[in-house]
């Protein structure tokens, strides 16, 4: 879990809609969506460089545990960082105007593995 004094490196993304988000990873800390448990991974977005807004990635731990069942070995908390990072990407590539209208995003078992295949996991 970040330090919230801990210095934050910010990155840029340019997604495929043609607008480029600065943005940085803030925390994770376990939570629940509904009867399901998991991890919050939570990113600080801005579109204009002015003002920054949280979006958070609930991680599945069922599809994680799925997932590592499947592959014969865990999930890495490394991997699983980085699975939401790239659902992050994708809702950057795929929503127009994300910052107008931000999503609380899931990584479950219906995309896990295709996040973790961009990566070569």
């Amino acid at each position: 879990m970040a330090r919230p004094d801990a210095a934050r490196r910010v990155k840029s993304y340019s997604a495929a809609t043609g607008y480029v988000y600065q943005y940085y990873f803030f925390e994770v800390r376990p939570a629940r969506r509904g009867f399901a448990t998991g991890n919050e991974y939570i990113y600080m977005v801005s579109a204009d460089r002015k003002s920054a807004f949280p979006v958070r990635i609930f991680v599945s731990s069922k599809a994680v545990r799925e997932w590592g069942n499947a592959a014969g070995r865990p999930l890495t908390g490394t991997e699983e960082y980085a699975a939401a990072k790239m659902r992050l990407f994708q809702a950057f590539d795929e929503i127009e105007d994300f910052a107008a209208r931000p999503a609380d995003l899931i990584v479950d078992a219906a995309n896990l593995d295709a996040l973790l295949k961009k990566l070569d996991v």
